[in-house]
């Protein structure tokens, strides 16, 4: 759709997107919690305090409420994304 997010799929709490951003990482927490599955590129994530290296194949688990974005990451970085669960987490 040329946005940075596309929404896949949709069934009770469960959301799919796929997440492409160009240059920057905008992200705010969310309300509910989340799991990135990398599909391509590579760079650092910021979790809270804690900064990940991360690659195609890996999965990353946000809490609810938690500061989190991509940093340093190449320009063909894209990731699954899979928000689930109640609002503020489970």
């Amino acid at each position: 759709t040329g946005g940075e997010f596309t929404t896949l799929f949709r069934h009770g709490t469960l959301e799919i997107e796929i997440y492409r951003p160009v240059g920057v990482d905008r992200q705010q927490p969310h309300t509910r919690d989340e799991l990135y599955v990398i599909i391509s590129g590579h760079g650092t994530f910021l979790n809270g305090a804690e900064r990940t290296a991360f690659a195609p194949g890996d999965v990353l688990f946000v809490p609810a409420g938690v500061t989190h974005r991509f940093i340093d990451f190449s320009t063909d970085f894209s990731t699954w994304v899979f928000f689930y669960g109640p609002e503020g987490g489970e």
